[in-house]
């Protein structure tokens, strides 16, 4: 099966044009027309990532963050990112990107699941589908109202994290909630607005955090990496119910910093 046969099968579930006007997804690097056995999956394609792809033989590497956001003036082994670029290149490796594309019409919902909320809206608008606005993050109902403190062990059991960051009152009762993987401090305003009781997202600074807070919206930090690891292994379950003969590999989970 060539690269371009494997992306449309990607854009049936995150189409490209429903990423941020920001964002750079798509083919990043490869040749729309390279015969793929064998895909690896992560989030960030580091050195390490791409070591790893190439240690699998694999022809295809897909990531959620997108190796390449600003335009690249060199391509060679001084720059960061030309390096991996060329690391890529040497081994035959087609390199692919659905980054917002997939919060819009993927990361979003699976967040939600995880936290079995209900009633289910987009946080944040960022475009028009034919089924009505699409957008990053969403806002619902838990199951029933719940101290802040027990909602922490929901998180961490929902996204198999084991530490997390928290502002606002462990005693206060919350059920409407918003959940916006990845970086959300930018959504504080949304969820404020919608009434949410609970922001769930990562990359929450100490100034917004307790901002967040002192308006009655309590924020878990479970990290950026935390809340987006899920794109690994929904990724990989969902390209081998759809591919025939073609290895998916998915790469183990790697905190990218410790605390300590």
């Amino acid at each position: 099966m060539t690269c371009n046969e494997i992306i449309s099968l990607l854009q049936e579930q995150s189409p490209e044009e429903f990423a941020c006007e920001w964002d750079n997804v798509g083919l990043l690097v490869g040749d729309f027309q390279q015969e793929v056995k064998r895909i690896y999956i992560a989030l960030d394609a580091t050195e390490e990532t791409i070591s790893e792809a190439v240690q699998e033989k694999s022809d295809m590497l897909l990531t959620h963050h997108p190796m390449i956001f600003k335009g690249l003036k060199k391509v060679n082994t001084l720059d960061f990112t030309g390096k991996r670029v060329i690391q890529l290149i040497k081994n035959n490796i087609s390199y692919y990107a659905m980054h917002t594309n997939f919060d819009v019409k993927g990361m979003a919902e699976l967040a939600a699941e995880r936290m079995h909320m209900t009633k289910c809206q987009v946080l944040e608008e960022t475009c028009q589908g034919k089924d009505g606005p699409e957008g990053i993050g969403r806002v619902g109902f838990l199951q029933e109202a719940i101290s802040l403190a027990a909602c922490i062990s929901r998180v961490k059991q929902a996204f198999e994290v084991d530490t997390v960051k928290v502002f606002g009152d462990l005693n206060q009762k919350v059920q409407k909630a918003a959940v916006c993987p990845g970086s959300g401090k930018s959504v504080i305003r949304n969820a404020l607005k919608a009434g949410a009781q609970l922001l769930v997202t990562g990359d929450v600074d100490h100034h917004e955090g307790i901002d967040a807070a002192s308006q009655g919206l309590a924020v878990i930090d479970a990290g950026h990496y935390g809340v987006e690891k899920m794109f690994i292994p929904y990724m990989t379950e969902y390209l081998r119910e759809r591919l025939q003969g073609i290895e998916i590999v998915g790469q183990p989970v790697k905190q990218p910093f410790l605390f300590v």
